[in-house]
């Protein structure tokens, strides 16, 4: 795996979040990053071994504690997030060589609610996209352009990726049903979103 353009997402998995996640990864792709997924890796493996794996082949990744609290009463609290982002803060500062230029963007989906439960992680630059694909996506593009060699401006603004992105949705409606991208396994969008990045000719790769 590519270290250097490989970009671990550490999220929930639900129905809910699924349009958070979609705009990540298509704003992902769209600048030169391969998503990598632990939903969507060889299940022969431990879950554990492979997000261990990812998070070691990843120069880049997106942590979201957005779904820390319990989804109803009775529930516990979910930690599988904040303990991969354990995971990939000791894989920095522990494994040494290139892991010591790996770059976290962190989420939340309101201000400073982390600090309820992840006091740790204050002084570090969390982000907030309040459970909307758009603002997820101008996050996620701001983020990697602070991460461009030599300062370089990314060839697409905000707005620009966010119109792109919808397009792309639109297309994808044309060619499958609503039902089958709703199920659709993640290397398969992978493949629709590139496919389509590639008809427009849009090579906008980082430098990071």
């Amino acid at each position: 795996m590519a270290f250097d353009t490989n970009l671990f997402i550490n999220c929930p998995f639900d129905a809910n979040y699924r349009p958070v996640l979609k705009s990540i990864i298509f704003t992902a792709i769209c600048f030169g990053l391969d998503p990598q997924l632990s939903e969507n890796k060889d299940s022969s493996k431990t879950r554990l071994k492979s997000i261990q794996d990812l998070i070691e082949n990843s120069k880049f990744s997106i942590h979201d504690l957005s779904r820390m609290a319990p989804a109803k009463k009775g529930e516990l609290s979910k930690f599988n997030m904040p303990f991969e982002l354990g995971l990939d803060f000791g894989c920095k500062r522990y494994k040494g060589g290139e892991h010591e230029d790996k770059k976290f963007l962190i989420f939340d989906t309101e201000a400073y609610r982390y600090q309820r439960a992840l006091s740790d992680i204050s002084g570090n630059d969390i982000s907030y996209h309040s459970d909307s694909p758009e603002k997820a996506t101008r996050h996620v593009r701001n983020w990697l352009q602070k991460h461009q060699k030599n300062n370089q401006p990314i060839l697409l603004t905000g707005t620009e990726t966010w119109t792109i992105y919808n397009e792309f949705e639109g297309n994808l409606v044309t060619l499958v049903t609503k039902s089958d991208i709703d199920e659709m396994p993640w290397n398969e969008y992978f493949y629709h979103i590139k496919q389509f990045l590639a008809g427009k000719g849009i090579r906008s790769l980082t430098g990071g």
